[in-house]
């Protein structure tokens, strides 16, 4: 999430880097599952869809 205050983007990418993950940005505070949830929906959907391709 851009917005987080308690954990900067750039923390949060460097841990998604060094998990080797696929990660997205979602402008959104901390809360991102209450102020975006549509976004996480699609983006679950989106996870789930590749896993079974």
């Amino acid at each position: 999430t851009t917005e987080d205050l308690a954990i900067p983007a750039e923390s949060m990418r460097f841990m998604g880097e060094r998990a080797k993950s696929t990660t997205v940005e979602i402008d959104a505070s901390h809360a991102v599952t209450v102020s975006q949830p549509d976004a996480v929906a699609d983006q679950i959907g989106e996870a789930a869809r590749a896993t079974v391709a």
